[in-house]
C-alpha cells in the first residue's frame, strides 16, 4: 500500500492513537454528548470490557493529556482529546452514511461495520466519501457529522418519552446502540424526519402510544428514550 491509502498514526500525543484509544475517545465523546456521566462502569458496558481494563486505559489517556478525571473519577475529554474524538466520530458517521446511501445496508447494520473501518480510513478516502455523499451534515441515525474544521455541537433534543401527550413530534435523532431496537423502529416508520402524534402514556411505567400515519404503536419507556426530536 502507498502512504496515501493508509491512515498514519497520530504522533502529537504521548500515547499512540491505536484502535483501542480511538474507541475510548469516541465512546467518551458520545456519552458526554448525552450528558451521561462517563464512569468506569459506563465505559465497560459500552465497550464490552472489564472495569480493570477500562481503569488501565483511562490512566493512559490521562497521562497522555487526552482526558481529565474529576474527584468522582468521571472522565472528561481535554480540548486536545476532543479534537481526536471528533476526528474519529466524523469518520465513523461518514462511513455509516456511505454504507447506507451507497452500499444499501440498513441503518441497524452499519454501526458495527463503521466501527471496524473507521480506524483505517485514509484522509484522502475520507474526503472522497464526503464529496461523493454531497458533504452530509447528519448520518442515517440523525447524528451530526463533525466538519473537518470549526466547532461541533453534539446536542440531543427532547426524548420522545418526555414529550407531553397530545403533541405532534418530529424525530431528529435515534440512538444507534441497539440494532434490534433500530429494526423495530424502522419497521414502524420511526426514523429521522418522521412526524408522529403522542397519544397517551400508560401509568406506572407502561408504554407510550404514538400514531404515525394510519397506524398506532406502543413503545416501552426504554425504547421511547432512544428517540429524540422536537414538538411541531
Amino acid at each position: 500500500m502507498t502512504p496515501q491509502t493508509v491512515r498514519q498514526p497520530i504522533r502529537c500525543c504521548e500515547i499512540d492513537q491505536t484502535e483501542a484509544v480511538e474507541d475510548y475517545l469516541r465512546t467518551i465523546f458520545k456519552l458526554a454528548g448525552r450528558d451521561t456521566p462517563v464512569t468506569t462502569s459506563a465505559l465497560a458496558e459500552r465497550l464490552g470490557v472489564t472495569a480493570p481494563t477500562v481503569s488501565a486505559m483511562l490512566k493512559r489517556l490521562e497521562a497522555g493529556g487526552l482526558i481529565t478525571r474529576s474527584a468522582s473519577r468521571h472522565a472528561r475529554l481535554t480540548p486536545h482529546g476532543e479534537l481526536h474524538a471528533t476526528e474519529v466520530t466524523r469518520r465513523h458517521r461518514l462511513l455509516e452514511t456511505f454504507l447506507v446511501q451507497v452500499l444499501g445496508l440498513s441503518w441497524d447494520e452499519v454501526h458495527v461495520e463503521a466501527d471496524v473501518l473507521e480506524h483505517s480510513l485514509s484522509e484522502r478516502l475520507e474526503s472522497r466519501i464526503d464529496a461523493v455523499l454531497g458533504h452530509p451534515t447528519h448520518d442515517p441515525h440523525g447524528d451530526p457529522i463533525p466538519s473537518r474544521v470549526g466547532e461541533h455541537v453534539e446536542a440531543w433534543t427532547t426524548p420522545l418519552a418526555a414529550t407531553a401527550t397530545g403533541s405532534r413530534f418530529r424525530v431528529d435523532r435515534v440512538a444507534d446502540d441497539d440494532s434490534d431496537a433500530l429494526r423495530y423502529l424502522a419497521d414502524r416508520g420511526i426514523v429521522p424526519g418522521a412526524e408522529l402524534e403522542v397519544l397517551t402514556q400508560e401509568p406506572f411505567g407502561g408504554p407510550l402510544w404514538v400514531r404515525i400515519g394510519p397506524s398506532t404503536h406502543a413503545l416501552g419507556q426504554a425504547l421511547a428514550q432512544t428517540v429524540h426530536g422536537e414538538r411541531v
